[in-house]
């Protein structure tokens, strides 16, 4: 299982960028506050970053957010593009879970989930949206949960579908 830091040091350059640009376009406040985290640990103005071409700017970014002290700012952009733009593939998932959900947010996770029900919500993922995606999603809901569900665990860490890094 790999925290927000990790995630962005594991995906590919082009699903980076294309949560950057996506928090950029949507969640100003978000995209701001991950650009001070990162000219700050670079020892940097923001405006420094801000004047670059956006290009080298998110590449600067993509680079800083996969070190540990930015957990919370990596984190933050994950969420806004999850809850944001991946909705449907959060609904789809609590949904085949049989969780209640309210547009892909729940108030309690139980505390384990049933293997077999768990693989088939993870396969009906996989063949509706991109791997990659889906793995940065459920990566994310372990880390980022408090159910922190150990048959999820386990098949990240052991399903080469819900590897980062392998195609990159």
């Amino acid at each position: 299982m790999l925290t927000s830091h990790e995630l962005f040091g594991f995906m590919s350059a082009n699903l980076a960028n294309e949560i950057l640009s996506f928090t950029h376009e949507s969640d100003r406040p978000t995209y701001k506050a991950a650009l001070g985290a990162v000219a700050q640990a670079r020892h940097v103005r923001p405006v420094f970053l801000e004047r670059q071409p956006r290009a080298q700017c998110h590449a600067a970014i993509i680079s800083t957010l996969s070190k540990p002290a930015l957990e919370a700012a990596a984190g933050g952009l994950i969420r806004v593009w999850l809850v944001k733009k991946q909705r449907p593939m959060l609904v789809d998932f609590l949904n085949a879970l049989g969780l209640p959900n309210n547009e892909g947010v729940v108030d309690d996770l139980p505390a384990t989930m049933d293997d077999a029900r768990l693989k088939s919500a993870i396969d009906a993922l996989l063949v509706k949206y991109p791997g990659e995606a889906v793995a940065v999603y459920l990566n994310a809901f372990n880390d980022m949960n408090e159910a922190n569900w150990v048959n999820l665990k386990t098949m990240l860490e052991s399903d080469k579908r819900l590897q980062l890094g392998a195609a990159a």
